[in-house]
């Protein structure tokens, strides 16, 4: 992570002994940080750009500078100070100055313990916002018709977040499965799923169909891979039903493996997963898992969340099974190891987001469910309001470990929609 400092000082102080107070405050910060005096040509260039005032009466200076700095970045204006020199007086001035005309900032003073943390966070999520920017989503089909209220505003996403949003029609994924089909595959699985379908009850049966269907399910995943490589995506999202009927197979094998590779991979053409899991990515580097409730207890807290596929690095082990709802393909049935978990979740506007931590308590396989299944239980059982009352949409991603401070933070972060 690269953190730039920019001095903000008063040619009243004593250059010397400011220099002096300079290299100690920040050294006692234990960061790793580009030091500049007074210059401001490369603002804006790394993923953070702190500006250290470093006394008073320098106010005017940071007004005349504004102009520029705008023009530079987009991002949050964050003042350090140390409080020496009437410093903290000045960047509140400043921050005053800033509010009053709709442009975000904070100042970033306190213990050394807690400027330290704090200036490694907001790294952490300027790194995220830079891998973010120039990003390339395909949606693979169209969003699938029962996403009604999980659209998206392109020039939104493409504005604040830097994300390109490419359209992909449905035959360029065929066509790259097609090349790899042999002749009489088609119809051999449209025989094989039939009677899967009536037999899934059955163990035996539905092991049988998960073999016969396994080729299949590879050259989904190999044509998708052909799609990601053609249209030079970071990520994609499937309107993967549709495989149902013209392939007699699912994606949910081809999606669990992509995530595990890397690439941001979502289900049923949903585009606000899509973002959600691009942003869990790029901010902790890790597979977000798209799910649905399943059932809610408003009481206690205890969400469960299903869907037939999973990133395989996000789970201890797996069974592969099939569809739930037509019990054709091949499913993931996915295990992960009890612990802290985040759900989170933003809007297609991106003026909205959820975020709760909480505990995977454990991991089911109840046959009238989607084939991973995980009981959350959430830290503040209140929030379990949320998807009664206010919901965004219907799938939500669930994260490894606890995020929430993390996920708020680069959510205030990204540049308002002009």
């Amino acid at each position: 992570m690269q953190t730039a400092i920019y001095t903000l000082t008063s040619d009243l102080h004593d250059k010397t002994s400011v220099d002096a107070l300079t290299h100690n405050f920040l050294d006692s910060l234990g960061i790793d940080y580009q030091l500049h005096i007074a210059d401001y040509s490369d603002y804006g260039q790394h993923d953070l750009d702190l500006i250290y005032v470093r006394t008073g009466g320098t106010e005017g200076i940071f007004k005349q500078l504004l102009p520029d700095l705008q023009r530079k970045s987009h991002r949050p204006f964050y003042l350090l100070t140390s409080g020496m020199s009437n410093s903290l007086a000045a960047s509140m001035e400043i921050l005053s100055f800033l509010r009053q005309r709709g442009i975000g900032g904070e100042i970033i003073h306190g213990s050394t313990a807690y400027v330290s943390r704090r200036v490694k966070l907001l790294a952490t999520v300027g790194a995220a916002l830079r891998r973010l920017r120039d990003t390339r989503l395909g949606i693979v089909g169209a969003p699938s018709d029962w996403l009604i209220s999980s659209g998206v505003e392109r020039t939104a996403v493409k504005e604040r977040l830097g994300i390109e949003l490419k359209d992909i029609p449905m035959e360029a994924l065929l066509g790259a499965i097609s090349g790899g089909l042999q002749e009489g595959v088609a119809s051999q699985w449209k025989d094989q799923s039939e009677e899967c379908a009536d037999l899934s009850s059955a163990a035996a049966a539905a092991q049988e169909c998960v073999r016969q269907a396994m080729p299949g399910a590879m050259q989904i995943y190999e044509g998708l891979k052909t799609v990601i490589a053609r249209y030079d995506l970071q990520g994609l999202t499937l309107r993967c039903f549709d495989l149902l009927t013209a392939l007699h197979n699912t994606g949910c094998l081809a999606l669990a493996r992509l995530n595990a590779e890397g690439f941001v991979a979502s289900c049923e053409g949903d585009m606000p997963a899509m973002l959600s899991m691009m942003i869990v990515r790029a901010l902790t580097g890790v597979s977000g898992f798209q799910a649905n409730p399943a059932a809610i207890d408003p009481e206690t807290g205890e969400i469960v969340l299903a869907h037939c596929t999973i990133p395989f690095d996000m789970v201890d082990r797996y069974e592969l099974h099939t569809h739930f709802e037509s019990g054709i393909g091949v499913a993931i049935r996915g295990y992960m190891n009890p612990g802290p978990v985040t759900i989170f979740k933003v809007s297609g506007y991106l003026t909205r987001c959820f975020i709760a931590e909480g505990e995977l308590v454990r991991s089911g396989a109840k046959p009238d469910l989607c084939r991973t299944q995980q009981v959350i239980r959430l830290a503040d059982k209140s929030q379990a309001r949320y998807f009664l009352t206010d919901p965004i949409g219907n799938h939500h991603i669930v994260v490894p470990g606890h995020h929430r401070e993390v996920l708020q933070q680069i959510m205030s972060a990204v540049p308002a929609w002009h």
